[in-house]
């Protein structure tokens, strides 16, 4: 077998020490990462990002500049799609009876969020919808310009008329809308971040939170749904419940997967200013361009039945099929369905098992990735059995002298 060439890469020691935390976190090593680097320049025959100078705007006030800075650099301004945002909140029809909605947009009219709850705002008995605008948008203002300049503004509906609002063309009679008592458009002193202080003011009036946060600051808007001790049902990443900040809720169920996506990629519009140079990209019927992102889950705090019930399983439990860890006391299984229906003991599940999980058939118990080791607590290390291993990365299991993906330790419950 011909042997791999060896290249030698000069990195920064910093970036090299920073992008390794990250890439512990997920699972993976510095070389994987950077051989699914290369194989995506080969993909798509260019960088699979931009290179190109940004130059700062003198007015941005500098607690922006990371929400700009994702906007611009990350491109990860995504519109979900309508058929998506309807078959998932289609489940929670009694959850949001008499509810307060809030969703974070970057401009209301151009949302499928306000679309879908302000066209079944009766339907569902809701008690009010708020929507904000991001003010660097560039989708902000296109739909529907308000009077008197531009700027981010919250859109808020009290009372929707019984009979139909949408036009032939398909959009919604705005003007007819916003003529009804209680129901209000008004700027707001900010650019709409949903960090500042005006935003967490709605977020504090508001039952239901209901939008597609950025991914790149999914993270901080997690924490902040957690500290308002919010209902929620949001859009995100499947990684993203590894992140030390998010894995604890699904752990503690504060947390877990929506109902309607489970496997698959989801389209998504983009601004026009979007590059379509990787693979699922392309400009719809309607003109508007498009993406797909794969591993695309509803994370959310609202109970359904669906969660309930357990997994249906098959498999029986055999040594030679089910290897141990050596740096945990447990058992590799490769996939949720092969879990062994007479194994009692610990079991590291794909990050997938997620997809299928039942808190009244499992217990989640830590997240053996590269951070384990700093961000598990000691008893809990002590009771999975852990033991430092030299190949480890700082958690991930071995098997036969090689790591595994990141997984989910478990057990069976009992009643």
């Amino acid at each position: 077998m011909a042997n791999k060439p060896t290249t030698t890469i000069r990195i920064d020691l910093d970036v090299k020490k920073r992008a390794g935390e990250v890439f512990d976190e997920i699972g993976i090593g510095m070389s994987a990462a950077i051989n699914a680097f290369l194989k995506a320049v080969v993909r798509e025959g260019n960088m699979p990002f931009d290179m190109k100078l940004e130059h700062s705007k003198p007015e941005l006030k500098a607690g922006n500049a990371t929400l700009n800075h994702a906007f611009i650099v990350r491109k990860d301004e995504f519109y979900t799609q309508y058929e998506d945002v309807a078959r998932e909140m289609s489940q929670y029809p009694e959850r949001l009876r008499g509810k307060t909605v809030l969703c974070n947009c970057d401009d209301p009219f151009e949302s499928a969020f306000f679309r879908f709850f302000v066209l079944h705002f009766n339907e569902l008995g809701l008690a009010g919808l708020t929507s904000t605008c991001y003010a660097d948008s560039p989708m902000a203002g296109r739909e529907y310009p308000l009077e008197g300049g531009s700027g981010a503004y919250k859109a808020v509906v009290a009372e929707v008329p019984d009979e139909s609002i949408v036009r032939p063309d398909g959009s919604l009679d705005l003007e007819s809308l916003f003529a009804m008592p209680g129901n209000s458009l008004a700027y707001l002193a900010g650019d709409g971040d949903f960090r500042s202080e005006e935003c967490e003011a709605l977020l504090e009036e508001a039952d239901v939170v209901a939008t597609n946060p950025p991914f790149s600051l999914f993270r901080e808007y997690m924490s902040q749904l957690e500290r308002h001790n919010k209902q929620f049902i949001i859009l995100g990443n499947m990684n993203a419940a590894t992140y030390r900040e998010v894995f604890p809720l699904f752990r503690d169920n504060k947390v877990w997967y929506g109902e309607s996506i489970s496997s698959g990629d989801r389209k998504f519009h983009v601004p026009d200013s979007y590059p379509l140079n990787a693979a699922g990209c392309g400009i719809d019927e309607n003109g508007r361009r498009f993406i797909r992102v794969k591993g695309v889950r509803w994370l959310t705090n609202m109970d359904t039945d669906r969660r309930h019930k357990p997994i249906v399983l098959t498999e029986s439990y055999t040594p030679a099929k089910y290897p141990r860890y050596e740096n945990y006391d447990a058992i590799e299984v490769g996939r949720t369905l092969n879990i062994p229906t007479d194994y009692d003991g610990i079991m590291g599940v794909p990050i997938t098992f997620l997809d299928k999980y039942s808190p009244d058939q499992f217990e989640i118990i830590m997240l053996a990735n590269g951070n384990a080791r700093s961000n598990v607590a000691s008893k809990t290390l002590a009771e999975v059995g852990y033991r430092p291993h030299p190949e480890d990365k700082g958690g991930v299991g071995i098997i036969n002298g090689r790591r595994v993906y990141a997984r989910i330790l478990i057990r069976r419950k009992f009643s």
